[in-house]
């Protein structure tokens, strides 16, 4: 049995329809792994959670790469029809955890995989991938138009990650497209006392008025954040505030 491969994000990829607003399947990111898989137990019916608990069997006992595809990898594939869209999120990154899956595993995963298949990785990277081996994922969803990968991609993960410059660019995105700045891991941190977010936050809001456009109110919230004094860490890894956007 094999699988169509899909071919990598592109940036006319809207699959959804609508934009990203809290609750869109920011969980999986979020949530231990242990608690998630509780919490989904108990809202799946019985024949879904008797498919689920065999996958997960399955991943656990035959985790990495096994041939061309591994039976884990079939499994995320089934899941949204197997669980429901709403619990499909919480099912993959389960799985995911289950086969140990390493940054080489979920690249091939996320470039063969579906949109919802991609969003899972991004929502599963900050269990698997302690370092920044997979920010590839990241910067690939931040380039397409979907508006709930882009938020997948400013999970806990990529917060972690980005740098300054691509972190800023990413949360004007989240404005441009309307992705609800709520779902952006670490805002508050990140945009401390940050100069040069502020600057260019000022920038888009005079341009939008200049135009006659309304200005939307989460760029005033992170505008509002910047004036907060920095913490050491609140740049992101290694990049120090400043104009280098």
């Amino acid at each position: 049995m094999t699988r169509p491969h899909a071919a990598p994000a592109g940036p006319d990829a809207d699959t959804t329809g609508r934009p990203a607003a809290p609750g869109d399947g920011t969980t999986p990111a979020v949530t231990p792994p242990a608690d998630l898989r509780r919490h989904l137990s108990a809202r799946l019916d019985g024949a879904a959670r008797a498919w689920f608990d065999q996958a997960l069997d399955e991943a656990t006992t035959h985790p990495g790469t096994h041939g061309p595809i591994s039976v884990w990898e079939l499994r995320l594939a089934e899941a949204g029809r197997r669980c429901g869209p709403e619990h499909a999120d919480a099912a993959r990154v389960l799985i995911l955890h289950a086969a140990r899956a390493d940054a080489d595993a979920l690249t091939r995963v996320y470039f063969q995989g579906t949109a919802d298949e991609r969003r899972a990785v991004l929502h599963a990277l900050p269990h698997l991938v302690p370092g920044p081996e997979a920010l590839p994922l990241v910067e690939d969803a931040l380039r397409t138009n979907d508006t709930r990968l882009v938020a997948a991609a400013l999970g806990p993960y990529g917060a972690r990650h980005l740098d300054a410059h691509a972190w800023r660019h990413a949360v004007l995105k989240c404005l441009f497209t309307g992705v609800a700045v709520d779902l952006v891991a670490d805002l508050a941190r990140r945009a401390r006392g940050d100069a040069e977010l502020a600057r260019m936050l000022g920038d888009h809001a005079a341009e939008r008025t200049a135009a006659g456009r309304t200005v939307p109110e989460d760029l005033h919230r992170v505008l509002a954040l910047t004036e907060a004094a920095p913490t050491q860490e609140a740049a992101g890894p290694d990049v120090p505030h400043g104009k280098e956007s």
